[in-house]
């Protein structure tokens, strides 16, 4: 989305999935993003702690986590993990055909952590697909597509057996909205901007958002503006006039404002602060 964070990539080229056991050396990362691809990572054994954007989610497995493209995350692993890490470029869904497959996409990548159960089933579906995305084959995609729908199927309804908040349906020009919002080069603070790109009016998108995500257009450009400040005050040591000129403030000042509007705060102490 926006530079000046640590980036880390392990998928190049024109491969766009790749499916892996997670790495049983891990214990500390740094605080990183990937520029390119969405991360599931399943844990079947392991403790500690897994920050998202600065979130810090205790590790009770089994457990899925979703890391965003646009999200900063880090590692402090007490024992051994045991599990699977996939990557997945949004190119594997835009070569897809399988309506389904990408509803389900849509849905999962809007969630962040949580507990799931019946891990042997999620492990068996892993466990193949580390098997096909080892081959780049265009004969092994039916495959590859059939075995992650598999996943994100079973991923769902055994997500829902553990967790009451409703899965967030994600369709249509909300949904073309929110991947601008997360993936387009630039965050832009506007409304308008979007709703240009995406044939609509800024009243209409509004009104999409709200009745579709109980949330305005307006509020959710606000909310992804503050986050993108929040990682860049973090996880980087660019001023706040450098962030504020990212951002496409008018000045150090205006971004203060804003900033202390929504968090409570002025930036400098956020950032002082370490939250």
């Amino acid at each position: 989305m926006i530079s000046g964070l640590p980036v880390k990539e392990k998928i190049g080229g024109a491969k766009t999935i790749k499916v892996a056991p997670f790495r049983k050396h891990v214990r500390k990362t740094t605080p990183h993003k990937h520029g390119s691809y969405l991360e599931l990572i399943y844990l079947s054994e392991g403790s500690g702690v897994h920050t998202i954007d600065s979130v810090e989610h205790a590790i009770e497995t089994p457990l899925l986590h979703v890391v965003r493209q646009e999200q900063v995350h880090s590692w402090a692993l007490e024992s051994e993990p045991n599990g699977y890490v996939v990557l997945i470029k949004k190119a594997f869904f835009d070569n897809s055909i399988d309506y389904e497959l990408k509803s389900l996409f849509a849905k999962i990548s809007r969630q962040s952590a949580s507990r799931i159960n019946d891990y042997p089933q999620v492990s068996a579906i892993l466990q193949l697909l580390v098997e096909e995305s080892a081959d780049q084959n265009e004969t092994c995609l039916p495959v590859q597509e059939g075995l992650l729908k598999a996943l994100l199927a079973k991923t769902m309804q055994v997500w829902l057996s553990v967790n009451t908040s409703p899965w967030l349906e994600v369709q249509g020009v909300h949904q073309s909205f929110l991947e601008l919002v997360e993936h387009n080069n630039g965050l832009k603070k506007s409304v308008s901007y979007y709703a240009a790109l995406l044939n609509t009016s800024p009243q209409s998108l509004n009104a999409i958002c709200q009745r579709s995500l109980n949330k305005t257009a307006t509020k959710i450009v606000s909310e992804s503006v503050i986050a993108e400040s929040k990682r860049l005050l973090l996880y980087t040591s660019l001023t706040v006039s450098e962030i504020a000129f990212l951002l496409e403030f008018t000045d150090a000042s205006h971004f203060a404002k804003y900033f202390k509007k929504i968090v409570g705060t002025i930036p400098q102490l956020f950032r002082s602060s370490g939250n």
